[in-house]
């Protein structure tokens, strides 16, 4: 299994909006690394689900249902993908930008050396210690 981190700007789709909805594919990604993550991604696979803009923190866990496709989005340039995912649960502590920086365990989490790319891996025990720091 795969970790990974995924960020959504709340006023667009938040943590409700994937609870509301159950599921949803993740779209909109057009950025080659973060492609390149997207099309890694296993089902099965974990994923953080980061609010940016506003909030800035990690809300809560998902989970790959579906491993990439085709975006359906676009028509006309077959370059990017999609997976899907649904929400597994969300953190009771919200874990913000602000506190991952100040762990010394996360330093080389990249959310903090990579923080423009949307989608991205995360080592099994920095996932670990994020979750904990939500508990």
């Amino acid at each position: 299994m795969n970790y990974w981190l995924v960020k959504s700007e709340p006023n667009t789709y938040s943590w409700d909006d994937l609870v509301k909805d159950g599921r949803t594919y993740w779209d909109g990604v057009r950025n080659y690394q973060a492609r390149n993550n997207l099309k890694s991604m296993k089902k099965g696979d974990l994923v953080l689900y980061y609010h940016s803009n506003e909030g800035k923190e990690v809300v809560g866990i998902a989970k790959v249902i579906k491993e990439f496709y085709q975006d359906p989005t676009i028509d006309d340039d077959d370059r990017w993908v999609v997976v899907d995912i649904e929400p597994v649960n969300k953190l009771n502590n919200p874990v913000s930008l602000s506190d991952i920086k100040n762990d010394k365990r996360l330093e080389k989490v990249p959310l903090v050396t990579h923080s423009r790319l949307s989608v991205m891996p995360v080592l099994k025990k920095d996932f670990e210690t994020i979750i904990k720091m939500g508990k």
